[in-house]
């Protein structure tokens, strides 16, 4: 990817696997939350560090609701990719599905945003490359990916007034 000022979403995108074993269970037989959030902020960064061909850091995670259970045995796949651009930030989008492992019946269990810095050797933001979306569904991410930008930033604003 090198010095590339406009990158896709198809250039960073990420599908990882990872089997649900006896340690990331609680006592119901159903998945860690926070282990499955693990997950999905390793994606992220993978996606977020190929975009920017360099280290990133994690700086807002939103909007995850986990609307089915993940049990033992399962195949926990996750996507993730880079949904918008900022001059130094980003939005990855993160869906998480689960594979029976007796049927590989996949099944949408939640889904997430992560905003991403990317950082140079002494952890200070740098300029990303700008996001240039193909496709009409990355298209539809990019906008909706601007409206929640929008409401980060209005919340930041609305938090830090009267401090």
């Amino acid at each position: 990817m090198g010095s590339k000022k406009f990158r896709s979403p198809s250039d960073s995108a990420v599908e990882a696997t990872h089997l649900v074993l006896p340690q990331d269970t609680n006592a119901l037989g159903t998945a860690f939350g926070g282990k499955i959030m693990e997950w999905m902020d390793i994606a992220a960064a993978v996606a977020a560090g190929r975009h920017v061909a360099g280290p990133v850091v994690t700086v807002a995670v939103d909007d995850m609701h986990f609307s089915q259970p993940i049990r033992l045995g399962d195949v926990v796949v996750i996507h993730a990719s880079v949904n918008h651009t900022g001059r130094t930030s980003m939005e990855v989008g993160v869906k998480v599905d689960r594979e029976d492992s007796a049927t590989l019946r996949r099944e949408h269990c939640l889904s997430g945003y992560f905003t991403f810095v990317g950082v140079d050797k002494n952890g200070r933001p740098i300029p990303i490359p700008q996001l240039t979306p193909q496709t009409d569904s990355e298209k539809r991410r990019y906008e909706n990916a601007e409206l929640r930008r929008q409401h980060r930033l209005n919340q930041l604003q609305n938090n830090s007034v009267g401090k």
